[in-house]
């Protein structure tokens, strides 16, 4: 079984900066692609952005240029670097992690419990 678990939202200004972190823990060989998401009440959740082995992240165009998304495979842990934050990023932010099984070597997807993002003055 694989858990993750979120930390770092929060309420920050217009204009601040939060870095999310995504751990992984349980049966784990590696990580192989994560993403994060986030939903805002009345809307639909959104791909924010993504990761995969190999490959280039890639990025909703409303954070391009803004977040970043990063992974740490010593420490089973995904991180979402967000600065410039605007009222409009304001969302329960979610990680989704594809992991490899220590035991199976079979890839399995998870999903975080989300973290509350607030852009407020």
């Amino acid at each position: 079984q694989v858990h993750l678990v979120e930390s770092g939202g929060g309420l920050v200004q217009p204009g601040g900066s939060l870095r999310l972190s995504c751990v992984a823990s349980g049966s784990i060989h590696s990580l192989y692609a994560a993403a994060w998401y986030r939903q805002a009440p009345g809307n639909q959740r959104e791909l924010v952005a993504a990761m995969s082995s190999g490959g280039s992240p890639t990025y909703a165009d409303s954070v391009q240029g803004r977040f970043t998304i990063s992974a740490d495979n010593s420490k089973y842990t995904v991180y979402l670097e967000m600065n410039n934050l605007k009222p409009e990023d304001t969302a329960v932010y979610s990680c989704n992690v594809d992991a490899i099984s220590e035991t199976t070597m079979t890839i399995n997807e998870y999903w975080g419990q989300g973290t509350q993002v607030t852009v407020s003055s």
